[in-house]
Formats: structure tokens, C-alpha cells, sequence
């Protein structure tokens, strides 16, 4: 019997039946990725472009795919997000996000960076980060050549997409090459440590994102048993001890959702750190409960996303 079904949003319900929940593994990674190429999502290509480029990847590593969206007809330098996509840190690719990125980039009139980075298990922390690291590099270098205003350069993710962009600005802000001007976190994957939590929450992950699958996520991104001593926070950001001197952030989550208090908790510890925060929680949603404009929660959701993102890029 469902222990959580009854908290479920009543729209959100043939959300389920289109996405069943099964737990990741070693064995349903393949079948994981193959479903992925198959997501029933429409993309509205109107009055948008797309350019794929091949840039270099972090010295020694193989080159990475960007993938560069912006509005038919407006002139530069346009406000740009850099988007990492999510799968867990082991699935996805920027290509499956092109049904949520076009219309973003069509309706806040911006350019957005997609990044294709390298997957676990088969390549462990931190080929994934300097990944997103080394696309992040090429397109402030060539912000100008591409139309972009670094200005209003921020990054933006969701699930473990969100995780690698709160890390990405953790990185970037520790590195001190470039500089952020936000962080838009939709249900970020951001601490290893839920996945061993004594004491997990009673109502959150039997939908979508499991804890068993998020046992395997992070198993598969650090090579080892997640919620050991020395993880480093530009693979969980939830690590970091200092969150100081951060882009102003977006967190989104749902009251379902696995992530609903690691998400709950990096909002709380950016507000102490003097970071600029909007926090999020739609009540019913479980991960991915915002995907499909289904019912109310799922349209605030979409519809303070844009609203946020539309100040950020002001």
C-alpha cells in the first residue's frame, strides 16, 4: 500500500501513470537511458534556434557538446543562462531538455548554454563538475563572438543538474575566474548524506526519485559509498561549509520530493550566509511534479520559474 499517494497533488496523478517509479541500478542503468530517448515530450522549435558546438573539455578529458539556444530576431548582447540538465548524475542529456529550454529562451528573449558532461559511472567525481567547469570557460570567452552579456550570465539546473550548478558556483566562486550572477535550482541533488540518513523522511521519494535509486546516483557519481567523511562539495554542495560570497539563489522543491530537505536545508544555511534566496515548496509535488503544465501546482511552479528568471536576467 502507497504510503504517500494520498499527499499526492490530484492533477499530478497521470504524471505517475505516464512516468512509473523503478529503482535504478547497476542492471536498469541501460534500461534507464533507453527510456530517456523515448520521453513523450513535444518541442515547440518555434522562434528559437539551436546551435551545437564542440569546445574543449577540462585538460586531458575529451571534448564536450554545447548546446547554444537564442530567440529568432533579437540582436546582442542577450542576458544567458548556462543550463546543466539532470539524470541522477548518470543519465540524461542537454538534447532530452529542449522541450523546457526553447520556451524559456523564447519568453525571457535570453540565450541559454546547455552542456552535455560526462556520465557516472563510467566516469566518476569530478569529470562531470570540471565539465560543466570547461563549457562554462568557452562561452565567457566567447561571450562576445556569440552575442552573449556576461553581466547576466547565470547557471541554472534541476535535480542533479541543479546539484552540478550549486557546485559549479561553489567552484566558480572559489576559483575566482568568473562570476555568476545566479543560481536557479529546480529540486537540486545536492547531498550525498540523505542517502544514508538514519531517520529519512516518511513521505518523500516513493515517487520517481527513489531512495534506492538515489543510493546508486551518488554511489555511481563518487566512485565509493555516498555519506563518508571527506566528500567534496563540488560533488554534494550541501558539504560546503561556507556559502558566503554565492550568487543569489532559486530553490524550488516539492513536499514529496526526496530532495524536499536537503533543499529545505541549503536554502535555510544561503539565507544565514547573507545570500539572496527564494525558496520554493509546492505542496503534492513529487520530483519532476512540474515538468507538464497539470493542474495549479504544477503551473505556479512553471509560472514563478519564469518570473524568477526574468528578474535574474534584468
Amino acid at each position: 500500500m502507497s504510503r504517500s499517494l494520498h499527499l499526492v497533488d490530484p492533477a499530478l496523478r497521470p504524471l505517475l501513470e505516464a512516468w512509473p517509479t523503478f529503482s535504478l541500478s547497476a542492471e536498469t542503468l541501460v534500461q534507464m537511458r533507453e527510456r530517456e530517448q523515448l520521453l513523450p515530450f513535444e518541442v515547440d522549435r518555434d522562434g528559437t534556434s539551436l546551435e551545437i558546438r564542440t569546445v574543449p573539455g577540462p585538460a586531458g578529458a575529451p571534448d564536450i557538446a554545447l548546446h547554444i539556444y537564442k530567440p529568432e530576431g533579437l540582436a546582442g548582447p542577450l542576458p544567458t543562462i548556462y543550463h546543466i540538465h539532470g539524470g541522477g548524475y548518470v543519465g540524461g542529456s542537454a538534447a532530452q531538455m529542449e522541450f523546457l529550454v526553447r520556451p524559456l529562451v523564447k519568453a525571457l528573449g535570453c540565450a541559454l548554454v546547455s552542456v552535455d558532461y560526462r556520465l557516472a559511472p563510467e566516469h566518476v567525481f569530478p569529470a562531470a563538475i570540471e565539465d560543466c567547469y570547461a563549457g562554462l570557460r568557452w562561452t565567457v570567452d566567447n561571450a562576445e563572438a556569440l552575442g552573449l552579456d556576461t553581466a547576466r550570465l547565470g547557471v541554472m539546473g534541476e535535480s542533479a543538474g541543479g546539484g552540478l550548478a550549486a557546485a559549479l558556483a561553489l567552484l566558480a566562486r572559489d576559483r575566482g575566474e568568473y562570476s555568476l550572477a545566479f543560481q536557479h535550482l529546480t529540486y537540486p541533488m545536492i547531498d550525498d548524506r540523505t542517502a544514508t540518513a538514519s531517520d529519512p523522511h516518511p513521505y518523500t521519494g516513493e515517487f520517481i526519485w527513489t531512495a534506492a535509486s538515489n543510493h546508486f546516483g551518488w554511489s555511481s557519481l563518487l566512485g565509493q559509498a555516498p555519506g563518508g567523511p571527506d566528500v567534496s562539495p563540488y560533488a554534494a554542495a550541501a558539504r560546503a561549509t561556507d556559502l558566503s560570497g554565492l550568487p543569489p539563489a532559486y530553490i524550488m522543491t516539492g513536499t514529496l520530493d526526496l530532495f524536499l530537505e536537503e533543499d529545505i536545508d541549503y536554502a535555510r544555511r544561503l539565507i544565514r550566509a547573507g545570500v539572496p534566496t527564494e525558496l520554493h515548496v509546492y505542496p503534492g509535488g513529487m520530483h519532476g511534479f512540474d515538468i507538464m503544465p497539470v493542474g495549479d501546482v504544477a503551473t505556479a511552479a512553471q509560472a514563478a520559474r519564469l518570473a524568477a528568471l526574468k528578474r535574474a536576467l534584468a
